[in-house]
């Protein structure tokens, strides 16, 4: 949940002891434009960091529009000062949020060329302090946050394999969780995929499966266990992966490797 004090922690790093160049008398007016077609997110987050400057928001879009360039997602009106001191913080977060939020709307539409039903997640894999405004984006663009945090759905990799061995490190867990809590195994071979789903996985993760590997793999899995893909997918071989059977397809790149929608902050 963004507060008022994420939003002084961001305008204090960027205005430092004193900013000169921001003593401009009177009132004026702003718009928030991307300079490229895109998917826009973060709009919350930006209007908050005006709203908390005593800036008027008169006008915003709603987060998961698509946008093209020179369209308006934000307008402001206020003191210039104060729309002078929010502007850049205003335009990086919104930037980066829609920028994750175009990236998994791209992956979004490169799976549906395939199936339908098949989700596009997020990961863990988020920036220090932005989980929140990241995980939102995912969401914007149409992908599924996947857990938000540890306590989320309990997850074993390979490094809680390797010290107590797959069916003890699943037992354990399954004595330890809430019957509400899902369990989640890493499986790196189709024989340890099917041994996850014996010894009471939830759902199955496909770490660094190839498509034809991964598609052979699905088939030996019971009824009622979800089988995810994850690692080193990418939007361009989503299509592929998406036509494996598997349920969900998760990417890391969505949120630690998307670029910046490209946003221009106007007075007057």
């Amino acid at each position: 949940m963004l507060t008022d004090s994420h939003v002084e922690r961001w305008l204090r790093e960027d205005v430092g002891h004193h900013d000169v160049t921001n003593s401009v008398p009177g009132e004026t007016t702003g718009r928030l434009v991307p300079k490229e077609p895109g998917v826009a997110a973060g709009v919350g987050a930006a209007a908050a960091v005006f709203e908390y400057l005593d800036v008027d928001v008169t006008d915003r879009v709603t987060n998961g529009e698509r946008v093209a360039p020179g369209e308006a997602v934000l307008r402001v009106s206020g003191p210039a000062q104060a729309v002078l001191r929010g502007e850049r913080v205003a335009v990086n977060v919104a930037a980066h949020a829609s920028g994750v939020a175009s990236r998994t709307r791209e992956a979004v539409d490169a799976a549906r060329t395939v199936d339908d039903d098949v989700s596009i997640a997020g990961t863990r894999k988020t920036t220090p302090g932005l989980r929140g405004i990241e995980k939102r984006a995912v969401a914007a663009g149409g992908g599924d946050t996947h857990r938000l945090t540890l306590s989320g759905m309990v997850m074993v990799k390979d490094n809680h394999i390797a010290e107590l061995g797959l069916e003890r490190a699943v037992g354990r867990i399954r004595e330890r969780t809430s019957f509400a809590t899902k369990v989640e195994v890493e499986a790196e071979t189709a024989g340890e995929a099917v041994r996850a789903a014996e010894a009471g996985a939830d759902v199955v993760l496909f770490d660094n499966f190839d498509p034809s590997g991964l598609a052979a793999a699905v088939e030996t899995l019971p009824a009622g266990v979800l089988a995810e893909a994850s690692g080193g997918i990418t939007v361009e071989t989503v299509p592929e992966y998406a036509g494996t059977g598997v349920d969900i397809i998760s990417l890391g790149s969505l949120t630690h490797s998307a670029p910046a929608l490209d946003y221009s902050f106007r007075t007057g």
